[in-house]
């Protein structure tokens, strides 16, 4: 009897069927232990206990959407630190706080309130009109890594370059105010290194950066240092006169001095060649020149900040007992309003910062055995100084500052802007009045053309004639005095 054969077809199909049964066994089953496939478990999303309630309600905004799927768990958490920390891989810096109190306030650091006095506000809000306080003796606008609270949203998950970060970045990835960005300008006040401060410098042996020696290294660590000077350079210089020792250009690049203002009453004192030739030192030196130059046209020029991604414009004036050039002469620039109204406008339709200092008529309540207060008053011998300051914030400027008073006066907020009336003698031989040994100096933080803070540190000297910062105590004493009379 003959065998039976299978049918190849058959064998074939047998022979594929058991094999697309151990295909499928084996493809679901693998799905299936490692839950991928049809029994993939989507990724979870867990929400750590410190994040608050702003940040859940942008979390949930962004994880809750129906569509989305993830592939990986992610397990997001937050946490405040008090030192700007390394980031780690799916770690962002979220936010910045800062200390803050009024404006008027004469205190400086944290640990001078009560918790309830101070009030921290996200970085994003800081302007001139809150006053930054100092945290542990760190101000952040000068560290940038101490002073502040540091909120971090850290996101953990096997798929955080691929899944996560795309869908967080515009959320949470934010640029901050870093030491590269902020523009640091230190203005101060009257300098006129001449009269006993000649007759000092012989005495010392002839070194002009002697007077310096205090206030060097805090005045040149800003990116920007300027001063008022009222005494041009010569060779004729002497203890009676208001015209410095040659060698006083020792002193200023000493402080770092960037911009120098020429706006004051006495460059001329010396003659007109000694104004030109100081003109020309300042411009040997790199020291840019604002309200002032060696004729009318060139004194008017206003002096153009383009730094650190910030614009500024600054405008100086003289409007006191003279010095200003009207022709082809040395001299300050006199204050138009139609100059002013036009530069301004100018400037804020480039979108700049605007800076304005005047000349003005100065205070001259002098005393030698006790403290006369009239000059902190924002009070001239002449004229409406407080009306015509005012003016020029109305006009557009963003801060403006009085460069003639001999000693400090009061500072305002105004409208828009900030003005500070006075701001006493830096550098000059002025031992015999309290007054006239003190001076300010306004730290301005600049930020994208928009003014950050101005911080105001006083500076004082004596019979050395050495300015100096003014110690703690002091300052406190004296910046409450100067605003408890405040327009």
């Amino acid at each position: 009897m003959a065998k039976n054969k299978r049918h190849p077809f058959k064998t074939f199909l047998v022979g594929f069927v058991s094999f697309a049964i151990v295909f499928v066994v084996a493809f679901f089953g693998i799905q299936f232990f490692t839950k991928t496939g049809i029994f993939k478990i989507p990724g979870v999303v867990y929400y750590g206990e410190g994040l608050n309630n702003d940040e859940l309600s942008i979390l949930h905004g962004i994880f809750d959407d129906e569509e989305l799927v993830l592939d990986k768990d992610v397990a997001i958490d937050a946490r405040t630190v008090e030192e700007r920390p390394l980031l780690e891989p799916g770690e962002y810096l979220y936010s910045i706080e800062v200390p803050t109190n009024s404006f008027y306030e004469n205190r400086d650091d944290v640990s001078e309130y009560t918790e309830t006095e101070i009030e921290w506000i996200p970085l994003e809000q800081l302007d001139f009109t809150r006053k930054l306080l100092s945290k542990d003796g760190y101000y952040f606008l000068d560290d940038f890594d101490h002073g502040a609270k540091f909120r971090i949203i850290s996101f953990d998950s096997e798929k955080f370059d691929e899944e996560i970060q795309p869908l967080v970045e515009n959320s949470f990835a934010k640029d901050y105010p870093s030491k590269d960005t902020v523009l640091t300008f230190a203005q101060t006040g009257v300098t006129a290194m001449s009269r006993g401060m000649n007759a000092k410098l012989k005495a010392i042996g002839g070194d002009a950066t002697y007077f310096a020696e205090n206030i060097k290294d805090y005045l040149s660590s800003f990116d920007l240092t300027h001063t008022s000077n009222e005494s041009s350079f010569t060779d004729y210089a002497s203890s009676a006169n208001i015209c410095s020792d040659k060698r006083f250009i020792d002193t200023l690049t000493a402080i770092g001095l960037d911009i120098v203002e020429l706006t004051g009453n006495h460059n001329q004192d010396c003659g007109d060649e000694a104004a030109r030739e100081s003109i020309d030192t300042y411009n040997e030196k790199g020291i840019k020149i604002v309200g002032g130059g060696k004729t009318a046209e060139e004194a008017k020029k206003p002096l153009n900040i383009n730094d650190k991604n910030s614009k500024v414009t600054f405008l100086a004036y003289n409007l006191s007992t003279g010095g200003a050039t009207y022709d082809a002469t040395p001299g300050a620039n006199q204050y138009y309003e139609e100059d002013a109204v036009t530069n301004i406008n100018k400037a804020k339709e480039n979108g700049d910062l605007v800076i304005v200092d005047i000349q003005y008529y100065e205070c001259s309540g002098y005393a030698s055995e006790y403290e006369d207060r009239t000059c902190d008053y924002a009070n001239s011998s002449a004229g409406d100084q407080v009306g015509f300051f005012r003016h020029l914030i109305d006009l557009g400027a963003d801060i403006v500052v009085g460069t003639s008073a001999h000693q400090p006066q009061t500072y305002e907020l105004y409208g828009d802007g900030v003005i500070f009336y006075g701001l006493g003698n830096l550098f000059f031989d002025q031992i015999w009045w309290p007054g006239t040994t003190r001076s300010l100096i306004l730290s301005h933080y600049i930020y994208g053309n928009k003014l950050l803070q101005t911080k105001v540190v006083p500076t004082v000297y004596d019979s050395t004639m050495q300015t100096r910062l003014m110690d703690k105590e002091k300052k406190e004493w004296f910046i409450e005095r100067l605003m408890s009379v405040r327009p």
